[in-house]
């Protein structure tokens, strides 16, 4: 018998739901002024990094404002516009997704380059299980989306930069949501199939491996504009329903 593997949530996700469940059950109203983030922090006895994930979330979702030098309040709403999970509440909102990727071309195309330079070969199997793993996905999305992930993070560490690998890790959390969210659309909207979708990821694993630092960013940089056009075509989309 095969169980559903159950995923450990992170905190921001615990501290968004919690606030989330206070709107929706009455307890925070429309116009309701939220505690600084310091406050929260010392509320929920977390970093304020994970309070500034989590209002980022609410924000997403459309149930907060942050208005800037007064502070951060809850929205009106419609009890059916909240219904879909908090996980993809991010993917809703037009700027993060441009703040986003913007993130990803500035910190992966240069990796690209650089782990073109200096990979080892270690670090080239790591890629090589990754696009292993990718193909005998064939249907089972997780398992995509965390070979996906696996395969850009394994860039990152063949740039042999601690400074750039700790800020992919950082990230990596918001990048893997996108990347589940677009290898869905991506998949869906019949621009592509899995092989197109393997073969990018291919076609930067040889650039690499070849040590064509030149060609390993510009491959990686084509295939976060195609990941950009396909996520602003379903928000255009959504904006026209």
């Amino acid at each position: 018998m095969q169980y559903k593997k159950i995923k450990p949530k992170k905190i921001y996700e615990e501290v968004a739901e919690t606030i989330y469940d206070m709107i929706r059950g009455g307890q925070l109203q429309p116009g309701d002024k939220l505690d600084s983030v310091q406050q929260l922090a010392e509320n929920f006895n977390v970093g304020r990094s994970a309070i500034r994930e989590a209002l980022t979330a609410l924000r997403a979702m459309g149930l907060i404002e942050i208005r800037q030098g007064e502070g951060t309040y809850v929205k009106g709403f419609d009890t059916n516009q909240i219904n879909f999970p908090l996980s993809t509440a991010i993917l809703m909102n037009s700027e993060d997704i441009a703040h986003l990727l913007e993130v990803r071309k500035i910190l992966e195309v240069g990796t690209a380059s650089s782990a073109a330079q200096k990979r080892s070969d270690i670090q080239l199997l790591a890629m090589e299980e990754a696009l292993k793993e990718m193909q005998k996905a064939n249907g089972d999305e997780e398992l995509g989306e965390k070979a996906d992930l696996q395969f850009h993070l394994a860039i990152a560490e063949s740039s042999q930069n601690p400074l750039l690998i700790s800020l992919m890790n950082h990230v990596s959390g918001l990048i893997g949501e996108t990347m589940k969210e677009t290898r869905k659309l991506w998949l869906y909207s019949k621009q592509t199939t899995t092989d197109r979708l393997y073969d990018e990821h291919y076609d930067i694993y040889k650039a690499i491996k070849e040590q064509d630092a030149e060609q390993a960013s510009s491959l990686m940089l084509n295939h976060i504009e195609n990941v950009e056009d396909i996520l602003h075509k379903y928000i255009k989309q959504a904006k026209s329903l």
